[in-house]
């Protein structure tokens, strides 16, 4: 009994501290991070241009599109950009139309974005010097980087090849006559520095110089996987966008749209957590007590998960964790209603409660793997809205599993009398009818 009730109050005060750290804790160190609908920003559709993209390539070149896009929205400070690519039906006809879509929140300056997403993307070369950190061993060398003149400008091309021995993946640039001088007056005078390759301000790559290379000819070696190496030569090759883009369609969402989303999905939230706690008690008496109790714990921990992942919330993710708090319930139920077949059985209450999880388990666990698989499904499948959805009610359910089978069950443990004391009518209330031993015959 000390042992369950010890339990009980290590899983209350747990739930406190969460519930604290989900609702007052500083906004500035453990933010919750809203998405466009709720944060406000600005959403762009841009047309990409592929008529002189062969079919087989298109795919790919999409993606290199949005990877490139997507460097450049970080340099908003754009915690959670949306960048994604959708083919759609073109407006002059049935023909397929490749389309890319950016969603900045919190970036108000639409001019700005547009000018940004849509300039030459800028490769350059650089030198690295490690500036003198003292006499402490463990503390990271500190560089700076020294321009060369060598740009995007002056490579002819990047292209992957293997080594014919081993079969490790490496990178062959190619240099114009102006990038061969230049190539190598650096590669001579630096033999054993680092050549950072920098890609919009980015580092993306930094080989260090192992030989003067005079023939315009280089090869970036070392470990890294096919994929890192495949990648490496299209970023090099891009030395301007991959396809032509065109915008299509801008759109500003104001901050105060936002919080009135944001307002009447909390608003919605805690009139479904009242509802059903309401429910619970009058149903179950003082195991919906306890399991309202639980509830709330679960709100706190999936709050406190969704500051520390963090998880942007969106209101379709936001109508996900709503969902997942009648989803938290389900469980309950089930157990409850073993437990009450426990009892009339004339059980005593430590072993009911003990065999009514037992029973209910085997019911809950697979109705919420099946929930999983549909959200792992939707999140996999969906589009950015579906994803939001899928994301909160996934964990909901994940958390809900763990919050009714362990802190709901340490919680009535811990109220539990002893075994030889009768606890129904504390439990359910006088209307829990017992099992007679009489019975019909022919």
């Amino acid at each position: 009994m000390f042992k369950n009730r010890l339990i009980a109050l290590i899983l209350l005060i747990a739930g406190l501290l969460t519930g604290y750290f989900a609702v007052q804790v500083s906004e500035t160190k453990f933010p919750y991070k809203f998405g466009l609908d709720i944060a406000g920003g600005t959403h762009l559709i841009y047309r990409a241009d592929t008529s002189e993209v062969d079919s087989a390539e298109i795919s790919d070149s999409m993606s290199a599109l949005r990877d490139v896009i997507e460097k450049r929205t970080n340099l908003f400070g754009v915690t959670e950009p949306l960048i994604q690519t959708e083919v759609g039906s073109s407006p002059n006809g049935g023909q397929k139309e490749h389309r890319l879509i950016v969603e900045l929140p919190g970036v108000t300056d639409i001019s700005q974005a547009i000018e940004m997403i849509g300039q030459t993307p800028l490769l350059e070369f650089k030198l690295a010097r490690e500036i003198s950190t003292g006499s402490d061993s463990e503390q990271e060398p500190v560089f700076t980087f020294i321009e060369t003149g060598i740009s995007g400008r002056v490579i002819e091309k990047a292209q992957l090849q293997f080594n014919s021995t081993t079969g490790e993946p490496a990178v062959l640039l190619s240099f114009n006559s102006e990038g061969k001088e230049l190539f190598a007056k650096i590669t001579s005078e630096n033999v054993g520095q680092i050549l950072t390759i920098f890609l919009d301000n980015q580092i993306i790559s930094s080989p260090v110089i192992r030989e003067s290379i005079r023939d315009g000819k280089a090869q970036i070696s070392g470990n890294f996987t096919p994929q890192e190496a495949k990648t490496l030569v299209r970023d090099i090759n891009y030395g301007a966008l991959p396809l032509p883009i065109e915008l299509i369609s801008t759109q500003s969402i104001g901050a105060s749209i936002g919080v009135e989303t944001l307002n009447k999905g909390v608003r919605v939230a805690l009139y479904g957590l009242l509802a059903v706690m309401i429910f619970l008690i009058f149903w179950y008496r003082l195991p919906g007590f306890v399991a309202s109790v639980s509830l709330l714990i679960y709100v706190s921990l999936i709050l406190s998960i969704f500051k520390l992942v963090p998880i942007t919330l969106t209101s379709a993710g936001i109508a996900g964790f709503i969902l997942s708090i009648g989803m938290a319930v389900d469980a309950n139920v089930l157990i409850f209603e073993r437990l009450k077949e426990e009892l009339r059985d004339e059980r005593d209450t430590d072993s009911a409660i003990r065999e009514g999880f037992a029973r209910a388990w085997l019911s809950i666990r697979d109705s919420n793997i099946s929930s999983i698989i549909t959200a792992i499904i939707l999140f996999w499948f969906g589009t950015s809205l579906v994803e939001g959805f899928a994301l909160t009610f996934g964990l909901g359910v994940i958390v809900s599993m763990f919050t009714a089978i362990t802190v709901t069950r340490s919680f009535l443990l811990a109220i539990s009398p002893k075994k030889e004391t009768p606890f129904k009518k504390i439990l359910f209330g006088s209307g829990l009818p017992s099992r007679g031993k009489e019975s019909f015959k022919n």
